[in-house]
Formats: C-alpha cells, sequence, structure tokens
C-alpha cells in the first residue's frame, strides 16, 4: 500500500470510527435565534455615530476620489475658476481614478472590498446604515459559519451551538460590524476558505477530485487577499497543516492548482496593472518612517503611541491581543491591571491546576476531597493581599489556567485523529496571525502593527477553542463547575461593560474614539445645504492649510479640501450649486444668501471636535 492511499486509508477509518452527529433537540430553531440575536447586536446603533477617519476613506474609494483633489484637478485648482459645483464634482471617472484613490487613501489594499461596496452603493444608494451593512451581514454570516464548521468537524450540535452564540456576542464582531472596512468581509472569506480547505481534504480522503471545491478555495484565497493582505496568514496555516499531516501528492498538485489559479485571474493583475504595484513601496516607506518616530517621538507624533521593537515593548504590546481573542480573558492588559499583577495571578491559577490535575477532577463531586474544594478557591482570591490594584478582572486571570487546563481535557477526550487534527488547526489558525504581527514588528523595529484588528482573522477560530472550553466546564465535578461559572459571571459583566461602551462610543480599541460621535456631520451639512440653499447663493467651505504627514498625502494644494470632497459626497449628482473654498477660516461651512449677502453658519466643526 502507498503512503497517499494509507493516508487516504487512516483518514477514512477515523472518520468511520467517529459517532454520529451529536444531536440537540430544537437546533434549528436555537440557531436561527442565534442568528437573529447576532443581526439585532449588529444593527443596534449602526448608523448613530459618524463615520471615522479610516470609514471616510472608504467611502471616497467606492467613488473614485482622491482626497485633497490629486484627480479633480478641474473641478479645484483650474486657473481663474472661482466655484465648483456638485455636478462638477460627481463627473465620471475612469478606472484610474477608483486605483489612486485606493493608492493614496489605502495603500493599495482592499480592492475586493471597494469592488463590492461599490456595486451595493449602486444599490442601496450612500447613507451611514448602507454603507456599513455589508459588515453587518458579513459578521452575522460568520456566526452560521462556525456553526455548520463545528457541527461537521467535531460531529456535536450543542458544541456548535454554543460556539454560535458565543460569537453572537463577540465584541470585536460587533464593533467591526459598525465599521465600513473590509474586516467583516474578509474574516468571513477566510473562514470560508478553511471551510472549503477541510472539505477539499474531506473528498481527497474519499479518492476524489473536487475540482469545484479547489476553483471555490482559489477564489476565496484570491479575493480575500485583495481584502486584506494580512489574509495571507491564514492560508499560510493551511499550508503548514498538509506539511503535517498530508502526504497525498495530488492533494498538493491541487491545492497549488488553487492557489496559483487564484494568483493568476486576480491577485497578480492587481498587483502588476493596479494599486497593488504600490504597496510594497509604500509598506517600506512606512516602516522606515514608523520606525523613526518609535525612537525619536513615540508618543505625539500624530499617528498615536509607537514604541520600539523591545522584548518589553513587544509583550506589553502583545498581552491584551492575545487576551482578547478570547471571552474569557478579554480584556487584560499590562496599563490596567499590571503585569507583576498578571504574573501572581498566573501562577496561583497554575497551582489550583496542578491541585484539580492530582486531585480535584474526578468525576463525582462526592470523591473529591475537602481540601480541595476549598483550597481552589482560595487560591483564586488570595491573590488581593499581594496585588497593587484590586480588580475583579484579577480573579478572572487567575482562573485563566484553569481554563486552558479545560481545553486539555477537552483535547485529550478525542481519540479520533481527523478531530485532534482538526484541534491542532485550530490552535495554529489562532496563534499564527499574531506571530506575524510580532515578527513584522521585530523585522521594522517597531510596535506599531502590534493592534487588535490585524489579529483579528484568528478570532472565529479562538472562538470555537473557548466554545470546547466552554463544553468541558458542563463536564466537571460540581465544586468546580460552581467556581468557573462564578468566574465567568464576573466575566460577563466585563464583557457587557464592553459592549455598552462600545454602543456608546467609548471603547477606543473597539471604536478608536473615547467620546460620542454625533450623527455624520457632512451628511447634516448636505441635507441643511439643500434645504437653505436658493439660486444666487455661495456655500464656502473651511480650507485649513494642509499638514502632510507622509509623500502619499502630499498633494498639489497647501489648502485643504476635505470638508469640500465630504460634504460633495452626500449632495445631489445634479445640483449647480455655487460652491467656494474660504482659506480665510478652518471650521465653518457656511452659506452667503446671494440677495443680501447674510452668511448662514450650516455646521461649525469646532476645530477636531466633529471631524473625527
Amino acid at each position: 500500500m502507498t503512503h497517499t492511499s494509507i493516508a487516504a486509508h487512516q483518514t477514512i477509518s477515523a472518520r468511520r470510527s467517529s459517532p454520529v452527529i451529536t444531536p440537540f433537540p430544537y437546533t434549528r430553531l436555537l440557531l436561527i435565534g442565534i442568528l437573529l440575536m447576532a443581526l439585532f447586536l449588529r444593527l443596534h446603533k449602526a448608523s448613530v455615530h459618524g463615520l471615522y477617519l479610516d470609514e471616510k476613506f472608504t467611502l471616497v474609494n467606492t467613488q473614485g476620489i482622491s482626497l485633497e483633489g490629486y484627480n479633480q484637478h478641474d473641478v479645484f485648482f483650474t486657473p481663474g475658476k472661482t466655484y465648483f459645483t456638485p455636478k462638477e464634482f460627481w463627473k465620471e471617472k475612469p478606472l484610474k481614478d477608483y486605483i489612486r484613490a485606493i493608492i493614496q487613501t489605502d495603500i493599495g489594499n482592499s480592492p475586493s472590498h471597494y469592488a463590492l461596496l461599490w456595486a451595493w452603493i449602486k444599490v442601496f444608494g450612500l447613507s451611514d446604515l448602507s454603507i456599513r451593512m455589508p459588515s453587518i451581514l458579513f459578521s452575522t454570516l460568520i456566526v452560521g459559519l462556525i456553526f455548520g464548521m463545528v457541527r461537521r468537524y467535531f460531529r456535536s450540535e450543542p458544541l456548535a451551538l454554543i460556539c454560535a452564540a458565543l460569537a453572537a456576542v463577540e465584541p470585536f464582531f460587533i464593533a467591526y460590524s459598525h465599521m465600513a472596512r473590509n474586516y467583516c468581509m474578509t474574516i468571513f472569506l477566510t473562514l470560508l476558505g478553511t471551510y472549503l480547505f477541510l472539505r477539499i481534504l474531506d473528498r481527497r480522503a474519499e479518492g476524489k477530485q473536487p475540482i469545484g471545491l479547489y476553483i471555490a478555495y482559489g477564489l476565496s484565497f484570491a479575493l480575500a487577499t485583495l481584502g486584506h493582505y494580512l489574509a495571507i496568514t491564514i492560508f499560510f496555516c493551511h499550508g503548514i497543516y498538509l506539511l503535517l499531516f498530508n502526504r497525498d501528492l495530488k492533494t498538493y498538485i491541487g491545492m497549488g492548482m488553487s492557489y496559483l489559479g487564484g494568483v493568476v485571474s486576480l491577485v497578480l493583475p492587481w498587483f502588476v496593472f493596479g494599486g497593488g504595484k504600490y504597496t510594497f513601496q509604500t509598506l517600506a516607506y512606512q516602516a522606515k518612517l514608523y520606525g523613526g518616530l518609535a525612537h525619536t517621538n513615540p508618543y505625539n507624533n500624530g499617528f498615536g503611541i509607537i514604541l520600539p521593537a523591545t522584548v518589553g515593548n513587544i509583550v506589553k504590546k502583545s498581552i491584551p491581543i492575545w487576551s482578547d481573542l478570547f471571552l474569557f480573558s478579554n480584556g487584560f492588559s499590562t496599563e490596567t491591571l499590571a503585569f507583576r499583577n498578571l504574573i501572581i495571578a498566573f501562577a496561583l491559577g497554575t497551582a489550583a491546576v496542578v491541585i484539580i490535575h492530582r486531585f480535584g477532577s474526578r468525576a463525582h463531586d462526592q470523591n473529591t476531597p475537602g481540601w480541595v474544594k476549598l483550597a481552589v478557591p482560595t487560591l483564586l482570591v488570595v491573590g488581593f493581599a499581594l496585588y497593587t490594584v484590586q480588580s475583579a478582572r484579577l480573579l478572572v486571570a487567575a482562573a485563566v489556567p484553569i481554563f486552558l487546563y479545560m481545553l486539555y481535557l477537552a483535547s485529550i477526550r478525542y481519540r479520533a485523529q481527523s478531530k485532534r487534527q482538526f484541534l491542532v488547526l485550530l490552535v495554529l489558525l489562532t496563534i499564527v496571525p499574531t506571530l506575524f504581527l510580532i515578527l513584522m514588528a521585530v523585522r521594522n523595529g517597531h510596535t506599531y502593527g502590534i493592534t487588535q484588528r490585524y489579529s483579528g482573522f484568528s478570532f472565529p477560530y479562538a472562538i470555537i477553542l473557548g466554545g470546547l472550553i466552554l463544553q468541558r466546564i458542563f463536564h466537571q465535578p460540581l465544586y468546580l463547575k460552581v467556581i468557573l461559572a462564578a468566574v465567568l459571571l464576573v466575566q460577563s459583566y466585563f464583557i457587557g461593560e464592553l459592549l455598552y461602551r462600545i454602543y456608546e462610543d467609548q471603547a477606543p480599541k473597539y471604536t478608536y474614539y473615547g467620546r460620542y460621535r454625533i450623527k455624520n456631520p457632512y451628511n447634516t451639512a448636505a441635507e441643511r445645504i439643500k434645504a437653505q440653499y436658493a439660486p444666487g447663493d455661495t456655500v464656502l467651505y473651511p480650507s485649513p492649510r494642509t499638514a502632510p504627514r507622509d509623500e502619499v498625502e502630499n498633494t498639489y494644494t497647501r489648502h485643504s479640501i476635505i470638508d469640500a470632497q465630504y460634504t460633495n459626497l452626500y449632495l445631489p449628482k445634479d445640483a449647480t450649486y455655487y460652491q467656494r473654498l474660504d482659506t480665510t477660516q478652518t471650521d465653518r461651512i457656511i452659506l452667503v444668501k446671494g440677495q443680501s449677502g447674510k452668511r448662514v453658519v450650516i455646521f461649525d466643526f469646532e476645530g477636531t471636535k466633529y471631524r473625527y
């Protein structure tokens, strides 16, 4: 028997020896309820807050508009031309304008998301809710796809429902569903790619050559990569998994053809003929820029805190990234809890694990020694006599080693080789994207890229691991279930508080703002202009001096036209309103009445207060 047939035979035998899917009453009804809850949580306040900076970039990119008028010279900068109109602003734009816009505001990243959103806007319009709706829908679809994947590969409907419920309330998915950005779409595509990857292996184990699945996988790879370049880390994990567990040459050939088809058909043309050709050039420039700032001006540089990539700084920046992947550890950071306190908490939790493993994990609670039932909760709370910060989060932190022990118990429970291999894949998918960010930080010499949104591709798989932990808790002795239930109840309070802060725009890590944003001021200004404008009137836009932060932002004008651009996005495309730039002031959109010369303030941005 050849290596190929042996591998296929072993996989098929493992699958046949696996039990049938563990059923659960009313699974379909419960799944529908979870999906509806997920949709509600994502729709709630989805259009209340105005667009933040990156969403504005999304909006102009979908319309082929370069900020500061790089491709609108004839509208704003024609010598002797003293005014412009919405009709001129909205003139048809060639493909090169869309490419230029993506280069300027997104370093050539995310063309597949912009293409989708362009088509969506054509059908559903340009409102804030409309441009965020694809993110809302993809975020909800992630919940359903997690259910399907877990049900199929762990063959358990109860576990699948637990994982779907966790995904429904995951703060990251809810927060990013409120953003007209590429993240929810790309995470869905990478999750879909993982599912297709596993289905290909299933069919190959049956001796079939799934051409349709190969094509779909290659398409998911291409669209995800063109949604966000870091999506490639997920497909890199697929490659590692193949090297570890697959010896079938035909599978390697088929997967190679899938990647090649996706690259040749979509990725390569974008990098050769589109905006992608500027990506590596811009990334190199930014690495140099951020690296310089990390050593010369790490705090007040206009880009946020950028620290040199020392071991201490990397640990400090990455702890919140790792912890937020899991609901049971969400919110841990050295800034709020102190590194010393976290070490003490983990040490006490590890001691509790040793006791549980040796004496307290017996099937029946009555067989557990009484001193164990007392020692475990004592170890979780005794740290408060040593902590320098008295926070209930440290109780949760002390329980983290026990939660990880539950994952260990879940892993040894599975005897089937296919399930154990699936667990290895989940771990790879959970840790590799963040490890890649750390590697790039070391390479570039700064910590700017170690940020939550870039590790977002790991969240679906961390959620599945969290579901395994939660399921395993149900099978523990009563004393341990009660202890961990109490800890989870405390953590549930913090998760609920975080969701409230996200909805109230008070969670900067998730919303990028620490204060409540008002409704989109540009849409508001446009509505007021439409209501008050009369023939002969003139609209004046504030035009402060520009301060480009890099060569990409350095355009042809010394005075900004951004406020005029953003407002015109919401004005009628055939309107002939007279509009001018007012370089004498920086904050107010003013309507000058033609007959009287009266100046009516349409909107006052008050500096950066309402510009986000």
